[in-house]
């Protein structure tokens, strides 16, 4: 007999999976890990689970006053190659997200602006990890030092227009995800006259 397809109900919410228990794993300085004891609603069956516990990031879309988005180009070891990306990273403790932005926008670019909007926030990977990554648009950005980059950093600073970033995007070579999901509140932003709230 063929099989019941699912369920098509479009209003209808997954339940949760209980906790029952947690342990630590190892802390790998940019994330820990720790393994949650869950309980599947659907089968009744209990399992353990891999949580990263990372701290929230930020990423800045800064624009230049002629339009221009200020790019940095960097190795990364994931992927072993140089990816195309915007000025981004970790929130420091006590750190607001703001502050954060316009923190690692001067670190690592030497650009700073007075203009600052906030595009949203985006869950990185909510399969493992549990962290959010708030996007920000700098306006009017103008470089004010040299970056000042720290000893695990190697980075280029350069800018493209809005066109070279478009056709960045179509060809695959600008692929890392939350750089999109940026350019993507941008594009709602400019088209829209939107943003989401963080």
């Amino acid at each position: 007999m063929p099989s019941t397809p699912p369920s098509s109900n479009a209003s209808e919410e997954p339940r949760p999976w209980p906790r029952s228990g947690q342990r630590e794993g190892t802390d790998y300085r940019i994330f820990r890990s720790r393994y949650d004891a869950l309980t599947n609603p659907r089968t009744g069956q209990s399992m353990e689970r891999v949580v990263l516990e990372a701290p929230d990031w930020v990423n800045v879309t800064a624009q230049t006053p002629e339009g221009h988005v200020v790019i940095v180009k960097q190795f990364r070891f994931g992927t072993a190659k140089a990816t195309i990306e915007i000025p981004g990273g970790m929130i420091d403790p006590g750190e607001d997200p703001l502050g954060a932005a316009k923190r690692e926008l001067l670190e690592e670019t030497g650009y700073a602006s007075e203009r600052w909007s906030c595009l949203g926030s985006v869950a990185p990977n909510p399969a493992f990890l549990d962290n959010r990554c708030y996007h920000f648009l700098a306006e009017d950005a103008v470089q004010k030092a040299a970056p000042a980059l720290d000893g695990g950093e190697d980075i280029v600073v350069t800018t493209m227009s809005p066109d070279e970033i478009t056709a960045g995007i179509a060809s695959g070579e600008i692929d890392h995800a939350l750089v999109l999901t940026a350019m993507l509140r941008l594009f709602d932003l400019r088209t829209h006259g939107r943003s989401v709230q963080p």
